[in-house]
């Protein structure tokens, strides 16, 4: 049975209503600060944590629930006879209930210019401490951290009285977890003002379930997405309009999709399957851009990932219409366009802001994570080096840069073949590289005559060089730094291509 409850929150939602429904089944509330002037200001009754403790609150309200009267009658095991003379001798009342959320840290920090010692003022201590001792004694005491517990607590205690021992382990689990993630984000942005970069001593990071997803890679596999606690960003951030929910796999495609189109200032769309670009294009228009990414790989596009930089307008809209497509991401929609694209039940329309910089890439492996700076080097031609006799031609040049943009969000060993304006052919994953070329190559076809070939690492042998060549290859991008560029240098020289090393490697493994 619960007699007595103790209310500190910051998030006070819901606590007038809550407060209200334990008085009226005869709870005594104890409360602090703000939390005690919202009740009592509702017309509540409600006393203070000094008429528990005798002392008041004192250093800012530094210290006013660290004391033994609180956390004794938090702590104290009820059918332990020890317990029970302790409480008896020194007067402390048993504590049932302990509602408590804690200082807005991450609200705090996430303020701009906000000052370290405004930070620092915002780490709540008394808080964690009942919240830890509360869940440490859940088998006696109901720990709430989260305010959407407060009607199912209320609908419990009027049925039978308490809360059950299954209830309080529950919200004893989600206590502590709530408790760690706070203190990641205190450890995390300590880390940051210590400058110790994407790779400090100690990774640490909590995440929150957003949903269960149907299934994993394959339908045996479990799965569910996470976003990061606190403020939302990147996929974490994404607002579905239109569709079924989302897969497992839709989510890893729709990132390898909107980390590609945001390469480009111009308008521009990728289409994507498996994580790879079925086609790729910047135009004057998005819904020029589009019409070239499908048109790179029609049969591909089919079932694909549709990426847009700019907002999607009723032209474009009703081109996309045209095929199944999974997912349609961009930074907006026009109505014309959703009334278009919402007549297919199923299309998954996805509105999300543009990538942040200085983010970092996480990859799971059995013990433990791999860590990495993303791929976001920035690369000018000024800085490249032709390394052949011919020299690429304006237009080549723009074509290369093109490229060289996509080519590393493609699965390596990549060979890519474009134009300046859309891809023409991809050549993903193989074991060597001249596979890959073969695979972009013939895929490209008759348009290989004249286009531009990048290659995400150096080339091992001339051979790759001498395939583009037979295709009618008139320039190549790639890093160098092979023991046998000479071979492929040569190569080229003998074809007539124009070859420039960028000295920048863009394996995605």
């Amino acid at each position: 049975m619960i007699k007595n409850a103790l209310l500190s929150v910051s998030d006070k939602t819901g606590i007038v209503d809550f407060a209200k429904g334990l008085v009226e089944l005869g709870v005594t509330i104890y409360s602090t600060g703000g939390t005690l002037k919202t009740i009592t200001d509702a017309g509540i009754a409600a006393k203070a944590v000094e008429s528990l403790t005798g002392f008041p609150e004192m250093m800012d309200g530094r210290v006013k629930t660290l004391h033994p009267k609180v956390h004794g009658g938090i702590l104290a095991i009820r059918d332990n006879t020890e317990h029970q003379k302790a409480m008896a001798d020194h007067g402390i009342e048993p504590i049932d209930l302990v509602v408590v959320n804690l200082y807005p840290f991450r609200e705090t920090i996430a303020k701009p210019n906000v000052s370290l010692e405004e930070a620092i003022e915002n780490i709540d201590i008394g808080g964690p401490t009942m919240v830890r001792s509360a869940a440490k004694n859940h088998a006696y005491v109901g720990i709430v951290v989260n305010p959407n517990h407060y009607d199912e607590i209320l609908t419990m205690l009027k049925e039978h009285g308490e809360l059950t021992k299954e209830y309080r382990f529950g919200l004893a689990k989600e206590a502590f977890a709530h408790t760690a993630a706070y203190d990641v984000a205190i450890a995390n942005y300590i880390s940051g003002i210590l400058n110790e970069g994407p790779t400090p001593p100690e990774y640490l990071s909590a995440y929150e379930k957003v949903t269960d997803l149907r299934y994993g890679e394959n339908p045996h596999q479990k799965a569910a997405f996470y976003k990061e606690i606190g403020t939302a960003h990147g996929m974490g951030a994404l607002k579905q309009l239109h569709g079924k929910e989302l897969s497992y796999n839709n989510i890893v495609d729709m990132e390898a999709a909107w980390n590609m189109v945001w390469e480009f200032t111009d308008p521009a769309a990728c289409i994507i399957k498996h994580t790879n670009p079925c086609g790729a294009a910047t135009a004057a228009t998005l819904h020029d851009a589009y019409v070239n990414a499908y048109e790179a790989d029609s049969v591909s596009a089919f079932g694909g990932i549709v990426a847009l930089n700019r907002e999607v307008d009723a032209a474009t809209a009703g081109e996309m219409s045209k095929i199944f497509l999974e997912v349609i991401m961009a930074p907006a929609f026009t109505k014309e366009a959703l009334h278009i694209l919402e007549a297919k039940k199923n299309i998954r329309l996805i509105e999300l802001s543009k990538p942040e910089s200085g983010q970092v890439t996480v990859k799971k492996v059995s013990g433990g994570l791999l860590v990495q700076t993303e791929d976001d080097i920035l690369e000018d031609r000024a800085h490249y080096k032709v390394v052949t006799k011919v020299q690429p031609t304006e237009e080549q040049w723009k074509a290369l840069e093109f490229a060289w943009k996509l080519v590393k969000h493609v699965k390596s060993n990549a060979i890519l073949i474009s134009n300046e304006k859309r891809t023409l052919g991809v050549g993903a994953g193989q074991m060597n590289r001249v596979g890959s070329a073969k695979i972009a190559l013939e895929q490209a076809g008759e348009d290989a005559k004249g286009a531009v070939l990048a290659s995400d690492a150096f080339f091992p042998f001339g051979d790759t060089v001498e395939t583009a060549a037979k295709h009618g290859i008139a320039a190549i991008i790639q890093p160098g730094g092979s023991i046998r560029d000479e071979e492929s240098i040569k190569a080229a020289d003998e074809a007539g291509i124009a070859m420039v090393f960028t000295s920048i490697r863009h394996f995605k493994h």
